[in-house]
């Protein structure tokens, strides 16, 4: 059983907004703000570096709160496709939310083809610092 508390890593104000967010999800989220703008990882990367699996990665980023200011939208797959955004791929249901994804991605300077797939391999990172 997982316990779930406030987590500290809230942008909101405490009176604003109370939210509840795993420890896995706290580790994740920590990492993901360790990205720079204008580059992306994986979920494969950052499950390595989390000692998970690139699904585990995938549902805290699906239920993150934060967005934007947690940047989940700078981690798309392995393979240099787009990936998933909200819990979408892209062409599920409406596409609208991988648009969204892209368009935060190509505002940042990480652009894609019309398929989807990345176009400058230089933009990946995985200089993940992780606490102990």
């Amino acid at each position: 059983m997982t316990k779930t508390r406030t987590s500290g890593l809230s942008p909101f104000p405490s009176s604003q907004k109370k939210v509840i967010v795993t420890p896995y999800q706290e580790r994740v989220y920590a990492l993901l703000q360790q990205i720079p703008s204008g580059k992306i990882t994986s979920y494969a990367a950052l499950s390595r570096a989390l000692n998970s699996s690139p699904r585990a990665v995938g549902g805290a980023l699906r239920n993150n709160p934060f967005a934007p200011e947690i940047p989940c939208h700078r981690c798309i797959a392995s393979t240099g496709y787009i990936g998933g955004f909200k819990g979408d791929w892209e062409k599920a249901p409406s596409g609208i939310n991988c648009e969204m994804k892209l368009e935060s991605l190509k505002e940042e300077g990480v652009e894609f083809d019309g398929r989807g797939m990345l176009l400058d391999r230089t933009c990946w990172w995985d200089d993940f610092k992780v606490k102990g």
